[in-house]
């Protein structure tokens, strides 16, 4: 049987040096953070690590840097937010590896902070180098891998410095994988998965195989525009991945055979542009200059009741463009009604995506729901039933 090698909390690391590998890709302006969840995600095992008297060396990325040093990409912004959580100064060190980082990590007083500088301003990152790995585990005595959201990349500091320090799972990335595997294993039926986004070849993949574990699809946002198109309906100036016709065809097919109901909108709010007030269209209304930015009440019924018989739910993939109020209320009520069923009927309920945790927070529904995932790709990956390199890397055979 493998398991993932998981950190014992009764372990004494009181004076060791934890690397900890954590995901701080988050949206910065001109300077300041615009949306906490993914450091707010990690303060447990941080908090923890505090608590046992470790010296913990914080390892993360922001952006896509390519192996370069770009100074927008910083992480000292990430340093100034991260000591206001903790209550102490967090040394911010503007490198990641060499002999400086290792003499720092060592002079590290128990239970202070030390963050590294973006891991991504060096290309062996990404390219899982031996070399830089190693280098990198020259600065702990152990390992913590706590950034699900980036377990499904081979990268150094995620998967190859592995097998060169002693290396465990997280807390809260043990919370993830187990989270999503109940989804697609052994939880309560009927399950509900909501699933949205703007390319349906992304997640083909996703829908197939929870077509085969789910008994409701809900296809929304503009992912089900090439659904109403597919189906004759005119969808205007709508957004739609073209070229899709034997796809959606499979996944329809797919959903007959495995007795999945396959739930698209019928109505929807309708647009010239995005800064116009939208109007409510049936799907057979919408003539050649709207656009489709939210779903319509029938609509909303129809996912209500759904939700009202389901006793498990995933929602991936807001329901309209939530980003602006007029078309953020599918979205905003179907945050709702999981919340409140979450709440009152024992309903499970999982959420996962940038996009969505960020919808959830905006309606304020976040402490609504069972659980909530920031992570996108791994997420998704996950659910297809892909195994992620940096799970992978800290399991043990038993």
């Amino acid at each position: 049987m493998v398991k993932i090698n998981q950190l014992d909390e009764n372990l004494n690391i009181e004076g060791k040096r934890v690397l900890l590998r954590v995901d701080f890709n988050v949206p910065i302006n001109d300077g300041s953070i615009t949306e906490n969840s993914r450091i707010e995600k990690v303060l447990p095992t941080i908090k923890f690590l505090i608590n046992k008297k470790a010296k913990i060396i914080i390892i993360a990325h922001l952006g896509r840097p390519e192996g370069k040093i770009v100074p927008e990409l910083t992480l000292e912004p990430i340093a100034k937010k991260l000591s206001y959580y903790v209550n102490q100064d967090v040394v911010f060190l503007n490198e990641s590896i060499g002999s400086l980082v290792i003499q720092y990590s060592k002079k590290i007083p128990n239970g202070k902070i030390m963050l590294l500088e973006n891991i991504r301003f060096h290309k062996e990152e990404e390219l899982n180098s031996v070399y830089f790995a190693k280098e990198l585990s020259k600065i702990g005595d152990m390992y913590i891998n706590e950034a699900f959201p980036c377990s499904h990349r081979a990268h150094a500091s995620v998967c190859e410095i592995t097998k060169h320090i002693n290396s465990f799972a997280g807390k809260q990335l043990v919370k993830e994988v187990n989270a999503i595997k109940m989804l697609t294993g052994n939880a309560k039926k009927p399950k509900t998965c909501i699933i949205g986004g703007s390319k349906i070849s992304t997640k083909s993949g996703i829908i197939i195989n929870l077509i085969k574990k789910m008994q409701n699809i809900v296809i929304v946002g503009a992912m089900a525009n090439i659904f109403i198109k597919h189906k004759g309906y005119n969808i205007g100036q709508s957004i739609f991945e073209k070229n899709q016709e034997n796809l959606i065809e499979n996944i329809i097919q797919e959903s007959k055979k495995n007795n999945c109901s396959l739930v698209l909108p019928e109505d929807v709010i309708a647009s010239k542009d995005y800064n116009s007030k939208g109007v409510l269209k049936s799907i057979d209304q919408i003539n050649d200059n709207d656009l489709i930015l939210d779903i319509g009440e029938k609509t909303l019924q129809n996912i209500f009741k759904v939700i009202d018989e389901s006793n498990t739910i995933l929602w991936n993939g807001p329901a309209g463009y939530f980003e602006i109020d007029a078309f953020s209320a599918g979205s905003k009520k179907i945050a709702n009604k999981i919340s409140e069923n979450t709440k009152t009927k024992s309903l499970i309920s999982i959420a996962g995506g940038g996009d969505t945790v960020a919808a959830i927070n905006k309606f304020k529904c976040s402490n609504g729901f069972t659980y909530l995932s920031t992570a996108g790709g791994s997420f998704l990956e996950l659910l297809e039933g892909k195994v992620l390199p940096g799970i992978k890397a800290l399991e043990i055979n038993e």
